[in-house]
């Protein structure tokens, strides 16, 4: 399983079905717009405190304190990196009978959520998301440490995905 480069097969592959080869699933990756918004909001907090640690300092003490602005600094440029890497990990996949998420950079996790555990599956999109074009998808089980959530998805594939959540859902659990 390659964990480095998700595939992005795009909202209508993998519909279910496991993968031509060995069984493996159509892992679906993450939109590039999770990754942009994330990466805005660190420059933009971290940034300030680059600024505030450097710029106050720097105007009381004198120029030698400005120095105080180098770890927000690092930790922006470690932050930045390190944000590619989490997005990046981030994948869904749907299969027959259930749900797969695979997220983690040094701890990988993976959730598999039976359709016909499925409770609630809702589209939650924040005022940032929003702005950005995303939404999230959560879904909700009996077992609370099932509970799993895809952010950062296009708002129609979020829609697509609950609509057939929710259909696949309904179907399984008829059977239980």
């Amino acid at each position: 399983m390659d964990t480095g480069s998700p595939q992005d097969t795009g909202p209508d592959a993998g519909q279910g079905t496991a993968g031509a080869a060995g069984g493996e699933p159509m892992w679906i990756a993450l939109p590039p717009g999770l990754l942009k918004m994330r990466r805005l909001l660190l420059v933009v907090w971290l940034g300030l405190i680059t600024l505030a640690a450097g710029l106050v300092p720097g105007l009381l003490a004198g120029p030698a304190w400005a120095a105080f602005a180098l770890p927000p600094l690092a930790l922006l440029v470690w932050g930045w990196v390190m944000t590619e890497r989490n997005w990046r990990s981030w994948r869904y996949a749907e299969r027959a009978d259930d749900l797969l998420i695979s997220r983690g950079v040094l701890w990988r996790e993976e959730t598999v959520v039976p359709y016909g555990r499925m409770q609630l599956v809702e589209v939650t999109s924040g005022p940032v998301e929003r702005h950005f074009g995303l939404a999230s998808v959560q879904l909700h089980t009996a077992a609370a440490a099932t509970d799993a959530t895809i952010p950062g998805l296009d708002p129609a594939e979020a829609e697509r995905l609950r609509d057939r959540l929710t259909e696949l859902g309904e179907a399984r659990s008829a059977g239980l």
